[in-house]
Protein backbone atom coordinates (compact mmCIF):
# COMPACT_ATOMS: atom_id res chain seq x y z
CA UNK A 1 0.00 0.00 0.00
CA UNK A 2 2.87 2.83 1.28
CA UNK A 3 4.67 1.78 -2.15
CA UNK A 4 1.35 2.43 -4.32
CA UNK A 5 0.94 6.20 -2.55
CA UNK A 6 4.53 6.48 -3.23
CA UNK A 7 4.24 5.93 -7.14
CA UNK A 8 0.70 7.82 -6.98
CA UNK A 9 2.71 10.61 -5.30
CA UNK A 10 5.79 10.78 -7.30
CA UNK A 11 3.64 10.41 -10.55
CA UNK A 12 1.80 13.18 -8.96
CA UNK A 13 4.74 15.60 -8.48
CA UNK A 14 6.32 14.29 -11.67
CA UNK A 15 3.43 16.15 -13.29
CA UNK A 16 3.00 18.69 -11.20
CA UNK A 17 6.39 19.93 -12.26
CA UNK A 18 6.03 19.98 -16.03
CA UNK A 19 2.40 21.61 -15.40
CA UNK A 20 4.45 24.33 -14.21
CA UNK A 21 5.85 24.95 -18.24
CA UNK A 22 1.99 24.39 -19.50
CA UNK A 23 -1.05 26.03 -18.59
CA UNK A 24 -0.86 25.87 -14.89
CA UNK A 25 -0.71 25.32 -11.30
CA UNK A 26 -2.45 26.26 -7.80
CA UNK A 27 -4.20 25.86 -4.68
CA UNK A 28 -7.77 24.98 -3.82
CA UNK A 29 -9.63 24.48 -0.94
CA UNK A 30 -13.35 24.16 -0.22
CA UNK A 31 -16.08 22.19 1.27
CA UNK A 32 -17.48 18.36 1.04
CA UNK A 33 -21.12 17.03 1.64
CA UNK A 34 -20.14 13.79 2.80
CA UNK A 35 -22.72 10.43 3.24
CA UNK A 36 -20.37 7.55 3.06
CA UNK A 37 -22.12 4.35 1.55
CA UNK A 38 -25.71 5.64 1.03
CA UNK A 39 -25.59 9.30 0.25
CA UNK A 40 -29.21 9.76 -0.17
CA UNK A 41 -30.45 8.94 2.90
CA UNK A 42 -27.98 10.94 4.58
CA UNK A 43 -29.07 13.92 2.29
CA UNK A 44 -32.42 13.60 3.64
CA UNK A 45 -31.19 13.73 7.46
CA UNK A 46 -28.86 16.99 5.47
CA UNK A 47 -32.02 18.98 6.31
CA UNK A 48 -32.51 18.41 10.13
CA UNK A 49 -28.62 18.57 10.65
CA UNK A 50 -27.17 20.67 8.13
CA UNK A 51 -23.07 20.07 9.79
CA UNK A 52 -23.15 16.46 10.33
CA UNK A 53 -21.84 15.55 6.96
CA UNK A 54 -20.07 18.12 6.40
CA UNK A 55 -16.48 18.23 5.79
CA UNK A 56 -13.76 20.52 4.00
CA UNK A 57 -10.22 20.19 1.28
CA UNK A 58 -7.16 21.93 0.52
CA UNK A 59 -4.51 21.15 -2.09
CA UNK A 60 -2.45 21.81 -4.87
CA UNK A 61 -3.58 20.75 -8.79
CA UNK A 62 -1.80 21.04 -12.27
CA UNK A 63 -3.26 21.16 -15.49
CA UNK A 64 -1.60 20.04 -18.77
CA UNK A 65 -3.15 21.22 -22.38
CA UNK A 66 -5.78 23.40 -23.08
CA UNK A 67 -9.26 22.80 -24.56
CA UNK A 68 -8.81 19.09 -23.72
CA UNK A 69 -6.60 18.80 -20.52
CA UNK A 70 -5.47 16.22 -17.93
CA UNK A 71 -5.64 17.72 -14.17
CA UNK A 72 -3.73 15.80 -11.29
CA UNK A 73 -4.77 16.86 -8.12
CA UNK A 74 -3.28 15.89 -4.36
CA UNK A 75 -5.76 17.20 -1.99
CA UNK A 76 -6.06 16.75 2.02
CA UNK A 77 -9.37 15.90 2.67
CA UNK A 78 -11.58 15.56 6.18
CA UNK A 79 -15.12 14.41 6.40
CA UNK A 80 -17.99 13.71 9.16
CA UNK A 81 -20.78 12.11 8.83
CA UNK A 82 -23.31 11.82 11.54
CA UNK A 83 -25.38 8.72 12.69
CA UNK A 84 -28.13 8.51 15.81
CA UNK A 85 -24.91 6.56 17.95
CA UNK A 86 -22.27 9.73 16.97
CA UNK A 87 -20.05 10.94 13.69
CA UNK A 88 -17.61 8.69 11.93
CA UNK A 89 -14.42 11.25 11.02
CA UNK A 90 -12.90 10.20 8.19
CA UNK A 91 -8.91 11.88 7.27
CA UNK A 92 -7.53 11.26 3.89
CA UNK A 93 -5.47 12.20 1.20
CA UNK A 94 -7.08 12.38 -2.12
CA UNK A 95 -5.55 11.90 -5.80
CA UNK A 96 -7.91 12.66 -8.32
CA UNK A 97 -6.71 12.10 -11.98
CA UNK A 98 -9.25 14.02 -14.24
CA UNK A 99 -9.31 14.71 -17.82
CA UNK A 100 -11.09 17.55 -19.10
CA UNK A 101 -12.71 19.87 -21.58
CA UNK A 102 -13.82 23.43 -22.26
CA UNK A 103 -17.65 23.80 -23.26
CA UNK A 104 -18.05 27.16 -23.68
CA UNK A 105 -16.62 30.08 -22.37
CA UNK A 106 -15.20 29.81 -18.89
CA UNK A 107 -17.18 26.36 -17.98
CA UNK A 108 -15.65 23.00 -18.25
CA UNK A 109 -16.40 19.81 -17.49
CA UNK A 110 -14.48 16.52 -16.32
CA UNK A 111 -14.04 13.32 -15.09
CA UNK A 112 -11.70 10.62 -13.59
CA UNK A 113 -10.57 8.23 -11.60
CA UNK A 114 -9.81 9.80 -7.72
CA UNK A 115 -7.30 7.48 -5.51
CA UNK A 116 -7.94 7.88 -1.66
CA UNK A 117 -5.35 6.66 0.77
CA UNK A 118 -7.11 6.43 4.66
CA UNK A 119 -5.20 8.45 7.17
CA UNK A 120 -7.62 8.34 10.23
CA UNK A 121 -10.73 7.27 11.05
CA UNK A 122 -12.73 7.43 14.17
CA UNK A 123 -16.00 7.05 15.66
CA UNK A 124 -17.04 8.98 18.46
CA UNK A 125 -16.43 6.91 21.65
CA UNK A 126 -16.07 3.49 20.51
CA UNK A 127 -13.64 1.10 18.95
CA UNK A 128 -13.18 -0.41 15.68
CA UNK A 129 -11.13 -2.76 13.66
CA UNK A 130 -8.70 -1.10 10.93
CA UNK A 131 -10.64 -0.18 7.53
CA UNK A 132 -10.60 -3.02 5.52
CA UNK A 133 -8.31 -1.22 2.76
CA UNK A 134 -6.02 2.20 3.43
CA UNK A 135 -6.17 2.92 -0.45
CA UNK A 136 -8.94 3.19 -2.42
CA UNK A 137 -10.45 3.79 -5.82
CA UNK A 138 -13.69 5.88 -7.37
CA UNK A 139 -14.81 8.30 -9.50
CA UNK A 140 -15.12 12.16 -9.81
CA UNK A 141 -17.76 13.76 -12.19
CA UNK A 142 -17.97 17.43 -12.26
CA UNK A 143 -17.92 21.10 -14.11
CA UNK A 144 -16.68 24.63 -13.37
CA UNK A 145 -15.42 27.67 -14.38
CA UNK A 146 -12.20 29.52 -14.24
CA UNK A 147 -12.25 33.24 -14.58
CA UNK A 148 -9.26 34.52 -14.80
CA UNK A 149 -6.38 33.19 -11.81
CA UNK A 150 -9.48 32.32 -10.08
CA UNK A 151 -11.55 28.74 -10.85
CA UNK A 152 -14.79 26.95 -8.92
CA UNK A 153 -16.25 23.72 -9.53
CA UNK A 154 -18.61 21.47 -8.12
CA UNK A 155 -18.00 17.79 -8.53
CA UNK A 156 -19.74 14.48 -7.16
CA UNK A 157 -17.71 11.68 -5.90
CA UNK A 158 -18.06 8.00 -5.41
CA UNK A 159 -15.63 5.32 -3.96
CA UNK A 160 -15.63 2.08 -6.33
CA UNK A 161 -14.00 -0.20 -3.97
CA UNK A 162 -15.62 -2.06 -1.27
CA UNK A 163 -14.40 -0.79 2.12
CA UNK A 164 -16.56 -1.28 5.75
CA UNK A 165 -15.11 -0.58 9.39
CA UNK A 166 -16.21 -3.04 11.82
CA UNK A 167 -17.39 -2.14 15.47
CA UNK A 168 -15.54 -4.39 17.91
CA UNK A 169 -17.47 -2.62 21.33
CA UNK A 170 -20.16 -0.97 20.16
CA UNK A 171 -23.95 -0.44 21.63
CA UNK A 172 -24.85 0.38 17.89
CA UNK A 173 -28.46 -1.12 16.89
CA UNK A 174 -29.26 0.33 13.87
CA UNK A 175 -26.14 0.09 11.85
CA UNK A 176 -26.30 -3.34 10.17
CA UNK A 177 -24.16 -5.66 11.92
CA UNK A 178 -22.02 -3.37 13.62
CA UNK A 179 -20.22 -2.06 10.18
CA UNK A 180 -20.55 1.18 8.55
CA UNK A 181 -19.51 1.61 4.59
CA UNK A 182 -16.59 4.27 4.68
CA UNK A 183 -16.71 4.92 0.38
CA UNK A 184 -16.64 7.97 -0.24
CA UNK A 185 -19.99 9.33 -1.62
CA UNK A 186 -20.43 12.99 -1.81
CA UNK A 187 -20.90 16.75 -3.17
CA UNK A 188 -17.35 18.81 -3.38
CA UNK A 189 -17.78 22.32 -3.50
CA UNK A 190 -14.01 23.85 -4.60
CA UNK A 191 -12.28 27.27 -4.99
CA UNK A 192 -9.09 26.88 -6.95
CA UNK A 193 -6.47 29.93 -7.81
CA UNK A 194 -3.84 29.65 -10.55
CA UNK A 195 0.15 30.39 -8.92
Amino acid sequence: MKKTLLLVSAVLMGTGLFAQTGPGFGIKAGLNYNGNGDYFNSAEQAFENPDRNAGFHVGFWGKIGNRIYFRPELVYTSTSSGYDEGDLKIKKLDAPMLLGAKVIGPLHVFAGPSFQFLLDTEFDGTTFDDVDNDLTVGLNIGAGVNLGKFGIDLRYERGFSENEVNFINSNITNLTGDRVDTRPDQLILSFSLRL
